[in-house]
């Protein structure tokens, strides 16, 4: 079986998988690391959305082999105790319902952020418009977005 090297929230990995196994299912299965979720597994939710080199990705439909030597961001990576200001806003604005896909829009919106330090509201919808809410909490992530760039303003 191949083995890849992966570079994981600032870790490396020596992994072993078949070529064409999901980096989402190494994530979840080989590295234990739960927080970016299975929800469709062709990269229409949203709810695995990972970094990549800095970048949102969803690791549903990129392969461990293409994942090797790339740096890879999940939730549990984003901020050591969940400081950072996306989750900081999510928890201060009570974002979540059941929370299922909370961990890809966050990514999403961090994402965005990094490379868009004010977005108006049509440039943070434009982000997360593939992140699938199916309890509808759309109105709260927005204000969460809007939200958290605030604290990213004060933190600078």
């Amino acid at each position: 079986m191949p083995r890849y090297r992966l570079l994981v929230n600032g870790r490396r990995h020596d992994v072993e998988t078949e070529e064409d196994t999901s980096l989402l299912w190494v994530l979840r299965e080989s590295l234990g690391l739960t927080g970016p979720k299975y929800g469709c597994g062709v990269g229409v939710c949203g709810a695995c959305t990972s970094h990549v080199d800095g970048e949102a990705h969803r690791p549903c439909v990129v392969t461990a082999a293409e994942s090797e030597g790339r740096h890879v961001t999940t939730i549990e990576g984003l901020s050591p105790r969940g400081q950072h200001a996306v989750q900081r806003a999510w928890r201060e604005l009570d974002v979540a319902q059941c929370g299922y896909c909370q961990p890809g829009q966050i990514m999403a919106a961090a994402a965005l952020l990094a490379r868009e330090p004010d977005p108006d509201d049509d440039a943070i919808a434009a982000a997360l418009r593939d992140n699938v809410c199916r309890c509808g909490t759309y109105p709260r992530i927005l204000a969460a977005v809007r939200h958290a760039a605030g604290l990213l303003r004060e933190a600078r």
